[in-house]
């Protein structure tokens, strides 16, 4: 790494550390963001406001790849596969569970994958818990609760939800789950491949080019009434919802069930659909400016 660009990731660093003096915003603010907007999430002992582009003036960055954010604490398959479609990628913690970082994150990062893990809390969608429901830590909780909601109401850049984050993106949206596939609708094992089939015409089949293939399965939860503004797109051959995709035509916002990620580099089908996402991601970048020539060698 060069001189300038150690420089750079230096000024960026100490950005992010402080958590003070120019936020880090790539846009002057849109006129349907109130800036007295709150998002209020449960467990927290203050409430914080995620309007980034009303904090102030930008800081801009040298990257020309995409910088993809990626949730909470997670294995390096999510990385590798970031990197291996040409993204930057950067793994935001959950520590303390704190949301005093999501406006940073919202005006800087051009994409944002939610990864897999444990379980939502149920209530989340008014229901008690099931015997075989394992919910996430507290911090990771709170934190990717906060973060998604935020991306979702004050970003249209993409996100791309995997297993655990397909679920995030329908109860965000107002859905819920089957708590537990096996128990509920028998069959269905963790950890045993099964063929999925797309919907004709969705996005994600222009994305595949293929109706059906086989997936691996790392899940005992899933979609059970799918979230406003999103559809249904994918089903194992039991019925199951394997796949959702936003039903705004203008917007990058897919989850999927099984774990693309992990399939690569071996399997080139499943290298789509992590690559539209960083190209998506890309275009988002091509409009943030940069700091080439700023820094002197």
């Amino acid at each position: 790494m060069n001189r300038k660009m150690v420089l750079v990731f230096g000024v960026v660093a100490v950005a992010f550390c402080l958590g003070g003096g120019a936020r880090l915003s790539q846009a002057d603010p849109p006129d349907s963001i109130s800036p007295a907007k709150v998002i209020t999430v449960a467990g927290f002992s203050e409430e914080q406001s995620f309007a980034p582009e009303l904090r102030s003036p930008r800081i801009e960055r040298p990257f020309r790849r995409p910088v993809i954010g990626i949730a909470s604490l997670v294995g390096e398959t999510y990385v590798r596969a970031i990197r291996t479609c040409g993204g930057v990628p950067i793994v935001l913690p959950c520590i303390d569970g704190s949301s005093a970082e999501i406006d940073d994150y919202l005006g800087y990062l051009d994409g944002l994958l939610m990864p897999g893990g444990a379980d939502i809390p149920p209530s989340e969608w008014g229901e008690e818990r099931h015997p075989t429901t394992e919910v996430l830590d507290d911090d990771r909780y709170r934190f990717e609760k906060a973060l998604i909601t935020a991306w979702i109401e004050y970003t249209n850049k993409p996100l791309l939800g995997i297993c655990l984050g397909s679920q995030w993106v329908n109860v965000v949206h107002g859905g819920s789950l089957i708590q537990d596939i096996p128990s509920e609708f028998g069959g269905h094992p963790r950890g045993e491949p099964h063929q999925v089939k797309l919907k004709l015409g969705s996005r994600l089949y222009q994305i595949f080019g293929e109706r059906e293939f086989e997936v691996n399965s790392f899940h005992h939860q899933s979609v059970r009434i799918v979230g406003e503004g999103l559809r249904a797109v994918a089903w194992s051959p039991d019925g199951i919802i394997e796949a959702i995709e936003t039903t705004d035509p203008n917007r990058f916002l897919f989850g999927v069930q099984w774990h693309p990620e992990k399939m690569m580099p071996a399997n080139q089908l499943q290298k789509k659909l992590i690559q539209a996402f960083v190209d998506a991601a890309s275009e988002t970048a091509q409009n943030a400016p940069n700091l080439s020539g700023l820094v002197a060698d």
